[in-house]
Parts: C-alpha cells; structure tokens; sequence
C-alpha cells in the first residue's frame, strides 16, 4: 500500500471554497476509485488549513488517479484558491485497521 498525508494552505477565509470544490470532483471520483483504500478529508484547527490522509492500493494506483478528469479539474478550479502547492508526506504503511 502506499499513503499520502497532504496539508493545504488556503488563501484566507476560503476554505470552505475550496470544499466546494473538493465535494463536487474529488468526493463522488474517490468513493468510486477501487485504487483508494481510505481517505479522510479534514478541516484543521487553523481555519485557513485543510488536511487529506490518503491510502491506496499501490503508488501506481495514486499515480492513476492523478491522471483523472475529476483530479485535473479539482486542480483547475481550486489552485487559484490555495496559497501555495501542498505539504505531502509520503508513507509506507506497515498496518490498518480495517473498518
């Protein structure tokens, strides 16, 4: 498996924004990728902060996904909104709970 944990910096008080945004490509495009194990979207404690912990199946599966309709206009729509790219950790997981 491979995971990813992404740390968003967003231009001040457009959070919920980019939420928007993330709900009507990412959400429907995740839930129906096979190649995502879990995902958890999260609003941090800094109202300008938004956190994703990311699993896949594989690094090809998460590098697939990049490559999707639904990623690429997320991007497109929401890059003008954020103050930067991402902080990504990239994670090997040795153990998940299963749900």
């Amino acid at each position: 498996m491979h995971a990813l944990f992404l740390k968003h910096k967003v231009k001040p008080g457009r959070r919920d924004d980019v939420e928007t945004i993330w709900r009507r490509h990412m959400q429907p495009a995740i839930a129906a990728n096979e190649g995502h194990v879990s995902y958890i979207y999260s609003f941090g404690s800094d109202p300008d902060t938004i956190a994703a912990f990311q699993v896949y199946r594989s690094r090809a599966a998460a590098e697939a996904f990049l490559k999707t309709v639904a990623y690429q206009s997320y991007l497109a729509e929401s890059r003008g909104l954020l103050e930067h790219d991402p902080e990504v950790v990239e994670l090997a997981p040795r153990w998940i709970k299963p749900a």
